[in-house]
């Protein structure tokens, strides 16, 4: 049985993760660590609490505490989410990226070597694994190949830049102190429970809302979209039978430009809208209520500083060392997705209105 410990879990990935992970083994336990900030939501957990998943408010930069409960629940796994992740949120102050992100990342380096590797008691068949970004590579152009795990580390935000430092410092516990650690890099990820900033969850209820929907730029940027529960499998798959010390590449092999996906959310509601008149009644500032298009509340706006132009996770290897696949196509996620918010708007209205926070 393992014991894990997962970081940042009340947010959007880090609590998919949990959910898919008590879903298939039921039988670990698991302690939920966040310090429930901003986007720490303990509603994203609902109906996984209880005597094998509790949830400590606590936050990874308190090393004392971190080792505490590493020793109080005999944890034998790591699974490290907690992060600062949005990158206009990093132009604008940076110093809590380096808090969270570099700082917090050692602290739990920190505590986990004590308790795994100095006590008397250590923990032979530990793991620390460490959830990151495809942002750490820099960007590409349209015809340039995509990231592999070889590809240098280029950051070009304050975000991305205090990830590629985190991971180097995971790279170091293991290669100084000999403590086992993975490292996995992700795409961009979509589903259900999406903080309400970021682009798909963002636009969804914008429309709904009837409020504009900011492009930047010309809209061209280009993403990789990889659906959350795939994004679980993956870590699945590396907890159980990645090499000790190795990077893995996580993605959804599905590159879109920003504008194409605004685009196809507009019209899956304009859609949703024809063929369901009580979403008229329950959203009647959207255009589709009235007769009008969901693209016409498409606006642009000037790029944000540094943008990347492109991202594309190369998936070769951890598909050929542990069989990693993407389970769910883009067709099928982005439609359950949609579905997802449509019938969760008390989730995404306590986000909104700040209600969710009472939880807390």
């Amino acid at each position: 049985m393992n014991r894990l410990l997962v970081t940042g879990a009340a947010g959007f990935i880090g609590a998919n993760f949990v959910r898919y992970w008590r879903e298939t083994y039921p039988e670990d336990s698991i302690v939920v660590v966040d310090a429930l900030t901003y986007a720490g939501n303990p509603h994203n957990l609902d109906g996984l609490l209880g005597e094998q998943c509790l949830l400590e408010k606590a936050n990874i930069n308190d090393t004392d505490r971190m080792i505490e409960l590493l020793r109080e629940h005999n944890v034998n796994t790591i699974v490290h989410f907690a992060a600062e992740s949005h990158v206009d949120r990093s132009i604008e102050g940076p110093d809590i990226f380096i808090e969270a992100n570099v700082l917090g990342t050692h602290s739990l380096l920190k505590a986990a070597r004590q308790v795994w590797q100095i006590e008397e008691q250590a923990v032979d068949n530990h793991r620390f694994h460490h959830v990151s970004t495809d942002e750490v590579y820099g960007t590409l152009e349209t015809n340039d190949p995509a990231f592999t795990e070889q590809t240098p580390y280029a950051p070009n935000s304050p975000y991305s830049a205090s990830k590629a430092s985190s991971d180097f410092l995971v790279r170091a516990y293991h290669h100084t102190y000999g403590m086992n650690v993975t490292t996995s890099n992700c795409s961009n990820n979509y589903g259900p429970y999406h903080f309400p900033e970021k682009l798909i969850p963002l636009m969804i209820i914008n429309i709904l809302h009837g409020k504009g929907l900011p492009i930047y730029g010309d809209g061209k940027n280009i993403r990789d979209w990889l659906y959350v529960e795939d994004h679980a499998r993956g870590i699945e798959l590396v907890l159980k039978k990645g090499k000790v010390g190795e990077t893995y590449n996580i993605g959804g092999v599905n590159e879109w430009t920003n504008i194409d996906i605004v685009n196809l959310l507009c019209d899956m509601l304009d859609k949703r809208f024809a063929n369901d008149p009580s979403l008229h009644q329950a959203y009647p500032d959207c255009p589709a209520a009235n007769g009008k298009k969901c693209d016409s509340l498409i606006e642009y706006v000037t790029d944000r500083a540094g943008h990347d132009f492109r991202y594309a996770i190369d998936t070769t290897f951890i598909k050929q060392e542990l069989g990693y696949e993407p389970a769910v196509t883009f067709e099928v996620g982005i439609e359950k997705t949609v579905d997802w918010y449509l019938s969760h708007s008390d989730w995404w209205q306590a986000v909104l209105d700040g209600s969710y926070r009472d939880a807390s």
